[in-house]
């Protein structure tokens, strides 16, 4: 008998466990860093209201991105919505799709040479991810404007 409740309180452990080790985690990335650059392709300027830069006018940006370490061909894609608020300072989010994913990321940004966004998803691999995303102009001529993107990933 003895045995037998033995028996039945290692399954209970080991279903335990099994169940436990299925469980998803709140984010797929872990610790990480990618480095890649980009170059832009695209440039909307929506002007709503009065004429000029006024509260509610937007920005669409077209980037491709780029590994020049792998190869010479676009890795992935980036696409910005800004909303202006108040002067130059907008609302951005950013959507940047990778080869085994997309990463989202949303702020404010004042000027566009140099800002940090919070990254508060994603899909694929950067499931839930959490993190920065600095960017940084590299390029000094208005066209076409190319930028480096380093992303912090935290979880």
């Amino acid at each position: 008998m003895p045995s037998t409740s033995r028996l039945l309180a290692v399954f209970a452990i080991v279903g335990g466990l099994a169940v436990y080790a299925s469980l998803n985690s709140t984010a797929a990335t872990g610790p990480d860093f990618i480095r890649v650059t980009d170059r832009q392709f695209g440039y909307t300027r929506v002007d709503v209201g009065r004429r000029g830069l006024t509260p509610g006018d937007q920005e669409i940006i077209y980037d491709k991105l780029f590994n020049r370490k792998i190869t010479t061909k676009p890795i992935g894609t980036a696409r910005f919505i800004c909303t202006f608020m108040t002067g130059r300072t907008r609302m951005c989010t950013a959507t940047v799709a990778l080869p085994k994913g997309e990463l989202v990321a949303s702020g404010t940004v004042r000027f566009r040479q140099f800002f940090d966004l919070a990254i508060i998803g994603g899909t694929g691999l950067y499931n839930n991810a959490r993190g920065t995303l600095t960017i940084i102009r590299t390029t000094r001529s208005p066209r076409p404007i190319r930028e480096l993107l380093y992303f912090r990933l935290t979880g």
